[in-house]
């Protein structure tokens, strides 16, 4: 069992936390986070690129001109790849890019990402993450008292202020407990949470 300091938004300490090895000690597999961080990017492609071919393009029913005797090369289509304005030889088509990643994988390469977190002293636990009104220079003000910078804060509901405050500020990412991925806890350094997060977190995990 790991125990962690939990602090107020003026970085005082204000109690401890627990948290289970079996989430949060975890033997980190870097092979199984690429797989799965690379699942998310392939997701999140759109795929929606596409070129039409001869047989879809409009126009080029007629024959140009007559097959032999006139001396030039023979044709079929003014819509053939080889002339202006014609068809596209082996282009893209819309395609789906994802694939599948078990459940268990995903939920394994979760809890060593939250375990690359704590080895690293790169987990924060706050009481509460409140701002009084939807103010930048609020949430900067408490930014800079924890000492933040390229953080991934994560919330357990909604709160229109937190969000309002904290969207013009850059290198910092709201989401929700429900939304929290392998991908963003890699690419942000600290993991900003509360104690309700990591309670919803263990139920999500254990």
């Amino acid at each position: 069992m790991t125990v962690v300091n939990i602090y107020d938004l003026k970085k005082n300490k204000v109690g401890e936390i627990d948290l289970p090895d079996e989430i949060f000690n975890v033997e980190i597999k870097p092979e199984i986070l690429n797989f799965v961080v690379k699942a998310h990017l392939a997701a999140k492609r759109v795929g929606t690129v596409s070129v039409k071919t001869r047989s879809t393009i409009r126009g080029g029913g007629k024959k140009p001109w007559r097959q032999k005797g006139t001396g030039r090369a023979r044709v079929g289509s003014i819509r053939s790849p080889i002339w202006v304005g014609g068809a596209v030889s082996h282009g893209p088509k819309a395609r789906d890019y994802s694939f599948k990643v078990n459940k268990k994988i995903k939920r394994l390469a979760l809890k060593m990402a939250l375990t690359s977190k704590v080895k690293g002293d790169n987990l924060l636990v706050l009481e509460n993450i409140e701002i009084s009104q939807p103010k930048t220079r609020e949430f900067v003000k408490v930014k800079n008292n924890l000492n933040l910078k390229k953080s991934l804060i994560v919330l357990s509901k909604q709160d229109k202020n937190v969000i309002l405050s904290a969207r013009n500020v850059p290198d910092v990412k709201l989401t929700l407990e429900k939304d929290i991925n392998v991908y963003d806890l890699l690419k942000y350094e600290n993991l900003v949470v509360t104690p309700e997060v990591v309670e919803n977190i263990k139920e999500r995990l254990a």
